[in-house]
């Protein structure tokens, strides 16, 4: 469908609620974009092209299409009427630099900084940067009430630690209005991890900023900012903790005792900036300040070589927390060419799923005999249940170590299942069951950890099976059942062990 087309049926229909602005995109909402021409066109050309459209302004773009300014009408009256003749060129009078927002970006962040731009319209722009339409305030505005335009003041707060720390406190609140409205526990998690990785970038760009303001300079060489774990699987709970490494673009070995200090610097300062904001520091020091999980290309591709060959418990633990890796700031080539090389070295190296096979399927699910969920008989947590060790990470596991030995580059869970189902490796009843349960079971899993935010208890991960509904247990049966059946087919995928 058309971006004009898309953007009539969405700004003429009523949303599913007043919470939806939070999942829809610009690209859903934007219409056409406005008269477009080259740098070093004429002006006499330009107010021409710009009145047969009707439109009230010019993108000004480069060889390549990238947008380098804008005219509009008021600018046509304030700096050209009885100023400039019709040969101008249109790159004396145009604006520069232009406001854009992208495509893929959520709504609600191109409504805040409209507003706090004080802009009617915003260009859209697609991935390189050429226009893939324009944004119009009213239509924006009318996809969020009132009400909610509280809730996207809070979760677009200015990039201080205080700011940011308050944004994270909204991300609750958030979370808790979309899980009311019905929608379903993934797509929280993904709005959710969404936020988290939009405060990482403005925690990463303002220390950066902050050191060259020290003297520090720019830095040396570029990099590439990984996150992993649930958050490169874009499956963030409330309160992850930090799992993040860097890419660095290779430089010769006589130039480390320079361009380290800056590095190390960089990421002591941003992992504790998130801890302070509201990201705890990785107990198993997966963290960029971890030179272990600060590497160049070339390092980070001899690294995972070795933990392929090696496949010591350290090493396959280590290749295990990283293979949900994916870039959120900085180029997104290194991360790109970096994925291309693990697939084919898991390739060269089967052994090491295997390996990891044997560990992750060790995780039996809480379900005992007879379809009895087994609660915690003692411990800080009696007569409950931890669901993610015991529900959720066991079929994450499963479904990486599938995806990854049929060769599926996607992290995600619910993506590595729709693929694993293309690839027949899935049979569509089995697809449909595997993502019930993992929607069932997140879905329980949100919901106690907004219980807990809201009681001012410690946000875990322990559920209480009485409190469930009788529909709700009978479904959790039978999600584990699923989760179960998963762990063992890729067990015996793997390893060739039966049960």
């Amino acid at each position: 469908m058309a971006a004009d087309d898309r953007s009539s049926r969405e700004t003429t229909t009523p949303l599913r609620s007043q919470t939806a602005i939070f999942t829809k995109l610009v690209r859903d909402f934007m219409g056409v974009a406005p008269f477009i021409c080259p740098a070093g066109a004429r002006l006499g050309e330009v107010v021409v092209g710009m009145t047969a459209r009707q439109a009230s302004s010019a993108l000004v773009v480069d060889a390549v299409g990238r947008i380098v300014g804008i005219v509009t009408e008021q600018d046509i009256v304030r700096r050209v009427a009885f100023q400039a003749g019709q040969d101008t060129p249109i790159d004396s009078v145009m604006t520069r630099p232009v406001r854009t927002v992208a495509a893929d970006d959520y709504l609600y962040r191109a409504v805040a900084r409209m507003r706090r731009l004080g802009l009617r319209h915003m260009p859209v722009v697609d991935a390189a940067g050429r226009p893939a339409g324009l944004l119009d305030l009213n239509d924006a505005l009318a996809a969020a009430s009132g009400r909610m335009m509280g809730q996207i003041d809070r979760l677009t707060r200015d990039s201080t630690l205080d700011g940011l720390s308050q944004v994270k406190q909204a991300q609750a609140e958030l979370a808790s209005e979309l899980l009311a409205d019905n929608l379903p526990a993934p797509e929280i998690q993904g709005l959710i991890t969404d936020i988290n990785c939009d405060i990482h970038r403005r925690i990463l760009d303002g220390v950066v900023s902050a050191m060259a303001e020290e003297g520090w300079g720019a830095p040396p060489v570029p990099f590439t900012l990984l996150i992993m774990g649930s958050g490169g699987r874009g499956e963030n709970f409330l309160y992850p903790d930090q799992d993040n490494g860097f890419i660095l673009a290779n430089y010769p070995d006589d130039e480390h005792g320079r361009i380290d200090p800056f590095f190390i610097a960089l990421a002591e300062r941003f992992t504790k900036q998130l801890d302070t904001v509201g990201f705890p520091l990785c107990r198993g020091n997966v963290m960029a300040s971890n030179p272990l999980w600060r590497k160049t290309a070339s390092q980070w591709k001899h690294q995972f070589n070795l933990w392929a060959e090696r496949r010591s418990p350290v090493a396959v633990l280590f290749a295990d927390i990283f293979l949900d890796f994916r870039a959120i700031a900085g180029p997104v080539e290194p991360a790109t060419e970096l994925r291309e090389f693990v697939m084919q070295s898991l390739a060269a190296y089967p052994a090491l799923l295997s390996m990891m096979c044997v560990d992750e399927t060790s995780r039996s699910v809480a379900l005992g005999m007879f379809g009895r969920i087994v609660k915690n008989a003692s411990g800080d947590h009696p007569g409950r249940v931890d669901l993610k060790m015991r529900g959720t990470m066991p079929l994450v596991a499963s479904v990486r170590l599938m995806a990854l030995a049929a060769g599926v580059p996607e992290t995600g869970t619910l993506a590595r299942i729709a693929a694993l189902g293309e690839r027949g490796t899935f049979d569509r009843n089995d697809c449909d069951e595997i993502k019930a349960a993992f929607e069932h079971v997140t879905h329980i899993l949100l919901r106690q950890q907004l219980a807990d935010y809201h009681a001012g208890r410690k946000v875990g991960n322990y559920v209480d099976p009485d409190t469930l509904s009788r529909r709700e247990r009978d479904l959790l049966v039978d999600s584990l059942r699923a989760i179960d059946g998963v762990r063992k087919q890729v067990r015996a995928d793997l390893t060739g062990a039966l049960w």
